[in-house]
């Protein structure tokens, strides 16, 4: 069934040559006269063609608050134009009807199959794996869940496709399950000894075959060994908050706590977890820059502290109450645990 969608259509208020000098260029020096948007686009992606920071792309859209915490989809097929004027320069979305024709500074409805075709922020696929996960919980928030007894063939390590034995599992919360170790404590390195929260580790995914005291399933994904003792968590819906990049419009200093995987030296396309969330202000969506805290060893053999040296971007995805997750989605230079991270 095809479902109206009403189409803000996104402009840049005419800048000029002061403006754009004030916002540090906001435009790159190669950008092109258009873009016509096709399936795999992504609006920081588009942004990139046309602005040298594009995580300011809703800037550019002219769009207010609310907006940009729920943002206009843009489609293949689309076409973005950058015109030229004596005042300066603008984007605006038009149409294709045979010629390139400017459409009318108003709200205008348009019809799509699925509001599914609309491109995404950034790379729905990268970070899809962790909208659900990793759980961050409370000391011994696991302790009450249900755990795995073993199995039938006495496996130790368990995989994919292992049917096992389950305690404690109810029957009002689903089929579906995840499972999870309890993980290492997430420390706030700015407040010696003050633990945010503990990050459990995802293993894999369950379904539930038959309920009863001691439950029958089947263990369906396996990303990791799956061990006697591991617990389970009902599996939650994964929606996909397609939320645009913004800078916070406050000032937020927090730090690079931990990055995903393990990995010692972080570049793009990696997870991090910041030090700073809810209670901070942080929200989906929001663009923090990385700055490197670098020190020298001055003549006098002391240890001097240099200006902090911005070497990349993350995009926060996934808010807890003292803790987020976020994406590099630019890197510069190698980033590390501890870097801090900053209202860019």
């Amino acid at each position: 069934m095809r479902k109206p969608i009403i189409a803000m259509i996104l402009f840049l208020s005419l800048l000029s040559v002061t403006q754009v000098k004030a916002e540090n260029i906001i435009l790159r020096g190669d950008t092109p006269d258009h873009h016509v948007v096709v399936p795999g686009d992504t609006l920081w992606g588009i942004a990139s063609r046309f602005l040298k920071d594009p995580w300011r792309w809703p800037e550019i859209w002219g769009l207010n608050r609310e907006q940009v915490k729920n943002p206009h989809k843009i489609y293949p097929g689309d076409i973005v134009i950058l015109e030229k004027t004596p005042y300066g320069s603008r984007l605006r979305l038009a149409e294709d009807d045979g010629g390139i024709k400017t459409v009318k500074l108003s709200p205008k409805i348009r019809t799509e199959q699925s509001s599914t075709a609309a491109i995404p922020s950034i790379p729905a696929s990268t970070i899809e794996p962790f909208l659900s996960q990793p759980l961050v919980i409370e000391k011994d928030g696991l302790a009450d869940a249900p755990y795995i007894l073993g199995s039938s063939e006495g496996r130790v390590v368990l995989s994919t496709d292992n049917t096992v034995y389950v305690s404690g599992l109810p029957k009002d919360k689903g089929t579906t399950w995840q499972i999870f170790r309890p993980g290492k404590a997430l420390k706030d390195p700015d407040q010696e000894g003050l633990i945010l929260g503990y990050e459990a580790t995802y293993l894999g995914d369950a379904r539930a075959n038959v309920f009863a005291d001691v439950s029958t399933v089947t263990i369906t994904r396996a990303t990791e060994e799956i061990l006697k003792g591991d617990r389970l968590v009902p599996a939650p819906e994964t929606l996909f908050n397609n939320y645009a990049p913004h800078a916070p419009e406050f000032s937020i200093n927090g730090r690079i706590i931990s990055v995903y995987g393990g990995v010692t030296e972080i570049g793009r396309g990696d997870i991090v977890t910041l030090n700073k969330g809810e209670l901070d202000g942080v929200e989906m969506g929001h663009v923090l820059a990385i700055y490197r805290k670098s020190q020298a060893k001055s003549l006098k053999g002391e240890m001097v502290q240099l200006p902090d040296e911005r070497t990349g971007l993350v995009f926060v995805f996934r808010v807890f109450d003292k803790i987020s997750y976020a994406l590099v989605v630019q890197s510069t230079h190698s980033i590390k645990i501890l870097d801090a991270v900053k209202t860019p």
